[in-house]
């Protein structure tokens, strides 16, 4: 399938503040499917919205895709604990449309974690708009403790596998290290739909933020069109 590309002109990087960054999107009028969301997946776009995106810097390669290959994943001392703690949580399956409680919590998170960075005060469209699409098979994988709702996994459903697209959840249970339970969830469940990889967007090494993805091993990085 052929399609063109747009570039961005160069702005500021959200990531590395002395960076200027530019992406690449495929037409955003091109119809879209999963299938062709799979293949770019394996070339290490990613998903925003309706959007498929790659940065495509021209002075920078920070932005390095990755993904755990499922089977071979261990996990470390502190993530096989974080496991543990979180044994009394329940996951439950929803679709990918807006829920104001979905939405009230995203709103916590952001005030709590990205406070002052130009995302903390979202708007219901701004979220749509962000974490759903029109064409993928997206999840919200909704997290509860007893029939409290403490957090929300975004997850889209690849065919050889999912790709997190973003994690939020109550500020007032950061004790539970919620967003590495998640990937460790996700980790499990690619497990039992027999999937091959999670993919988990972008590691940059110098930003702290992005920096935790290094922590679930193995992992394979998207280098000069191959993955390493």
């Amino acid at each position: 399938m052929s399609f063109n590309l747009y570039g961005t002109p160069p702005h500021k990087c959200s990531y590395l503040p002395d960076k200027l960054a530019t992406t690449v999107f495929v037409d955003p009028k091109m119809p879209k499917n999963v299938n062709l969301y799979n293949d770019l997946a394996e070339q290490g776009f990613r998903r925003s919205g309706n959007d498929l995106y790659i940065p495509a810097c021209k002075n920078c390669q920070a932005c390095i895709s990755v993904r755990v290959p499922v089977t071979e994943f261990v996990a470390n001392r502190r993530q096989r604990r974080i496991w543990k703690k979180n044994q009394d949580l329940t996951i439950v399956a929803a679709t990918s449309v807006f829920k104001s409680e979905h939405f009230e919590l995203y709103c916590r998170y952001l005030a709590a974690r990205h406070q002052g960075e130009g995302m903390d005060k979202p708007t219901p469209e701004a979220y749509v708009d962000f974490l759903t699409s029109s064409w993928s098979k997206t999840i919200f994988f909704e997290i509860y403790l007893e029939k409290q709702l403490i957090g929300v996994a975004v997850v889209d459903r690849l065919q050889n596998g999912l790709s997190a697209v973003y994690t939020f959840f109550d500020p007032d249970y950061h004790s539970r290290s919620l967003g590495v339970y998640a990937v460790l969830w996700e980790i499990e469940h690619c497990k039992q739909l027999e999937l091959q990889w999670l993919y988990l967007g972008y590691w940059i090494e110098d930003c702290k933020k992005m920096r935790y993805k290094n922590d679930y091993q193995p992992l394979e990085y998207y280098i000069n069109d191959s993955w390493q």
